[in-house]
């Protein structure tokens, strides 16, 4: 089972190439997730859709894309054909960090015409004649979403998936460059950890480090979203602060020389799809500014980190992490473990 998606901006022709394609690769089928944009107008208030603005930043719709692709793949085999612009890497993470948990490999290609080309094709694109002022809403959109595919072209996309320009290609032509390219091989699998998605409640553990202005340090992993501390899920039989050990060296190639010390027991509380757990923060010490030069970011598992203040990764963290962090950096200068409930200290 395989996933091959298509990318580029829009307008780029990836629907019409992802329709041809299925015809080429054997046992493939189609999963336009627009679909599943479409069913959330029926399940979530018109309230809560307008304040996206954008189904991809919805979190359950990268959710349901992901659950739908597996099911489907579950359900048939094969390959799936997935036409789809992704602009934002975090999003890219969490949807390829996904699938690649449910062991769903996915050869990344992106459909990439010239501007001037790009621009005809959303002149003439067709628009359903039923749809209210769409020849106007969904050409504009289309224009407007060009920048920030020059931005991901500038910043990430052309290096992470492989480009097929399209500029005098039909989309059967294009169809055909592609099959070609992934049933040759020359279209690697994207390489991202593949992290299985827990079953029941987990203990994790992460570790704190510091910079010579006593700043921490925070990575972004590229299989989900947000920035995190180094660190990760313990295994069946390990200690947790061997697991942050190995985590750390793992993740930035960074050896601890001792076990570092406990600064926080957080018990976080279930919140579906999660099953919440115990994590643990240790503290590991100051990094001199040679150790932090051997940072081995990016990588497979980090897309990059950064030294931060308290009040920066206030900005950064998601409250409940932030709150661990909070506390842990407290419990570092009182030299005193603490014990927290949902990022709350008890006792």
């Amino acid at each position: 089972m395989t996933v091959v998606w298509i990318n580029g901006a829009f307008g780029a022709g990836k629907t019409t190439t992802a329709r041809e394609l299925i015809e080429l690769i054997p046992n493939s089928t189609l999963f336009d997730p627009e679909v599943v944009g479409g069913a959330l107008t029926h399940l979530l208030p018109p309230k809560h859709l307008a304040e996206a603005g954008d189904f991809q930043d919805l979190p359950i719709w990268r959710r349901l894309v992901i659950d739908t692709a597996a099911a489907m793949l579950a359900e048939l085999g094969g390959t799936l054909v997935v036409p789809m612009t992704l602009l934002r890497q975090e999003y890219r993470d969490e949807i390829f960090g996904g699938l690649a948990a449910r062991r769903i490999p996915v050869s990344h290609i992106l459909l990439a015409p010239a501007e001037t080309i790009l621009r005809e094709r959303i002149a003439g694109r067709e628009v359903p004649r039923d749809l209210p002022d769409g020849d106007l809403r969904i050409r504009q959109w289309s224009y407007d979403h060009i920048e920030p595919y020059r931005a991901a072209l500038a910043s990430w996309l052309t290096a992470d998936a492989h480009p097929v320009d399209t500029s005098d290609l039909t989309p059967y032509e294009t169809a055909v460059r592609i099959a070609e390219a992934v049933t040759s091989g020359s279209v690697p699998v994207c390489d991202i950890v593949q992290t299985p998605e827990p079953t029941a409640e987990t203990v994790a553990a992460g570790v704190l480090l510091f910079d010579e202005q006593d700043r921490v340090l925070l990575v972004d992993p590229t299989y989900k979203a947000g920035w995190e501390f180094p660190g990760g899920v313990v295994e069946p039989g390990e200690a947790p602060a061997r697991a942050g050990m190995r985590e750390v060296a793992e993740e930035t190639g960074i050896s601890l020389d001792e076990v570092p010390g406990l600064l926080v027991v957080d018990w976080e509380r279930p919140a579906p799809p999660g099953y919440g757990g115990l994590r643990l923060l240790f503290d590991g010490g100051l990094l001199d500014s040679a150790e932090a030069g051997r940072l081995l970011l990016p990588g497979p598992e980090l897309r990059a980190w950064r030294f931060v203040t308290e009040e920066e990764a206030a900005e950064l963290l998601p409250p409940v992490r932030y709150e661990r962090l909070h506390w842990a950096l407290r419990a570092r200068e009182r030299g005193a473990a603490l014990y927290l409930e949902a990022g709350v200290p008890v006792g």
